[in-house]
């Protein structure tokens, strides 16, 4: 049975799903976006179909997901909701707005989906959490979405109790990957490398390793033990860290965006 999959609002995150589909051939992809030059560049590069309003993209498609600004979203779902029915699921992946939102914006019209995904979504590497808690949904949806999603990486079924600690650990994750990245480079210059050189350097080591982690059969500390030989370098610079409390700054840190989440969902 073939689907179509309708996205309101083509931006980055939004061609970043759309891209992961292109290679799908049961389903048929649309698109709307209220910048009509990108929705015109997007439709020639992904090959979908593009709509002048939301409300008739809404009219053409068994799944919707809204890839809007969380301050957009409101507006969009009242121009939509009178087209929506049981037959709709609605996928939202706007940050921060909970589901019981769109539940209400919906008036409990169709079914609901949260996803959240994060950047690295782009490169079709993301780790994406989705709820599946709306009593509309049927088992073909609930066994829809997620493999839609697989399109751009990992998919974790998860309680919507649990987006925040999503959040504070996977969805703020690649800012912290890429801060101790930038820390890297930066002593590779400050020890006489070009800042050309340390910045290769620095994506091979992270690319090298996240690979070996996700291949190898052994823990994440066992790996780490590997490279760190009695009286070595290694041991030396760890020693250091852990001196300074660094492995406990870094939790402390995916706990602070954790509950500056749980913050922006009361708003």
């Amino acid at each position: 049975m073939q689907h179509s999959i309708g996205f309101i609002g083509v931006g980055n995150m939004g061609t970043a799903i759309l891209k992961g589909l292109t290679s799908r051939d049961d389903i048929e992809l649309h698109g709307f976006d209220l910048h009509t030059d990108s929705l015109v560049r997007a439709s020639k590069e992904y090959g979908f179909v593009a709509h002048t309003s939301a409300r008739d993209l809404v009219l053409s498609c068994d799944y919707i997901i809204v890839a809007v600004k969380p301050q957009h979203a409101e507006p969009v779902l009242k121009e939509i909701v009178d087209a929506l029915d049981t037959s709709k699921c609605l996928i939202s992946i706007c940050a921060g707005l909970a589901l019981s939102q769109f539940e209400q914006w919906t008036e409990n019209r169709c079914a609901v989906v949260r996803v959240m995904p994060n950047t690295p979504a782009l490169v079709n590497q993301g780790v994406s959490a989705i709820c599946l808690d709306n009593a509309n949904l049927s088992k073909t949806m609930k066994e829809f979405v997620p493999a839609l999603f697989q399109g751009i990486g990992q998919v974790h079924v998860l309680p919507e109790k649990q987006f925040d600690a999503f959040t504070g650990v996977i969805g703020s994750g690649p800012a912290y990957v890429f801060y101790f990245m930038e820390a890297m480079i930066e002593s590779g210059v400050a020890l006489g490398l070009t800042r050309v050189q340390a910045t290769e350097m620095v994506e091979g080591l992270f690319l090298g390793s996240s690979k070996l982690a996700a291949e190898s059969d052994l823990p994440i500390t066992q790996l780490r033990e590997m490279v760190t030989s009695p009286a070595g370098t290694t041991v030396q610079a760890l020693m250091h860290f852990d001196r300074q409390a660094v492995r406990g700054d870094i939790i402390d840190g995916v706990f602070e965006a954790y509950h500056r989440s749980i913050e922006l969902g009361k708003k």
